[in-house]
């Protein structure tokens, strides 16, 4: 059994304790006393609101799923305290500096940063571009408005660039173009859609190359009490877990 300490107890941490089976939650932390506690007695697992604390009490793994300021925060501390970790906020390794100081840090102590599917198919076979060339990478993401905190009469276009600097501007709705921009070493070109007849979060990727071309599109329901995660994202954490120690690797 895999003993997992969780960061955060909103809506994508219950998600993943409800879903535990061949793991368990063993220690959960959140920045709000009372939250934590109460989700701690729902879950069977010990709450704190000091972060050393909660690195102290024994874990196989940490999981992030609370925000970029979360995973900015304490990654490096995870690390150091000789544990692996799964990044959900994964637009906090938009900051290069950031990241590849992480991944320098998690080498010398010989431990691993996991970094899930999240809300889209593919990203094992997108990394081929880390080997091959790549002529075009995009990214098109179209959310609701409710999802977005807007409103809007018709579809809009409310960004097209870099994902970098995309991350940067909606932070909460762009990590499957960091995770992307990850897996293949380089960053995609995002645009980013506001429509109100849209009732899901769709991921369309293109992407050529010397390969071949691929298209990808993906209509995610919205995670039960957040409209702004896909429950794919949620689903694709438990399923990092599921196989954490299976010596069976398939894709990755």
């Amino acid at each position: 059994m895999i003993t997992v300490g969780l960061i955060g107890c909103g809506n994508i941490g219950r998600i993943i304790a409800s879903g535990q089976k061949n793991f368990k939650i063993t220690a959960v932390y959140d920045i709000i006393p009372g939250i934590v506690e109460e989700f701690a007695r729902e879950f069977g697992a010990k709450p704190f609101s000091d972060f050393v604390a909660f690195l102290s009490e024994p874990t196989d793994i940490i999981v992030e799923a609370a925000s970029i300021a979360a995973a900015t925060e304490h990654a490096q501390e995870v690390l150091q305290a000789g544990k692996d970790m799964i990044i959900m906020s994964v637009g906090a390794l938009a900051n290069d500096e950031f990241r590849l100081h992480l991944v320098e840090t998690a080498r010398m102590l010989k431990r691993k940063i996991h970094i899930p599917s999240g809300a889209v198919m593919g990203l094992d076979n997108i990394r081929i571009g880390q080997i091959s060339r790549v002529d075009k990478f995009v990214l098109r993401t179209t959310k609701s408005p409710e999802s977005l905190s807007r409103e809007a009469i018709g579809r809009t276009r409310l960004f097209s660039g870099k994902a970098h600097d995309c991350v940067l501007l909606y932070p909460k709705n762009t990590n499957v173009a960091e995770s992307l921009s990850i897996a293949c070493d380089r960053d995609v070109d995002v645009e980013l859609w506001m429509d109100p007849n849209e009732d899901r979060n769709v991921h369309e990727i293109f992407f050529e190359g010397e390969f071949g071309e691929a298209y990808i599109r993906i209509r995610n329901i919205p995670s039960p009490g957040n409209p702004a995660t896909s429950y794919l994202a949620a689903l694709s954490i438990l399923t990092l877990l599921k196989n954490l120690d299976n010596p069976l690797v398939i894709g990755a």
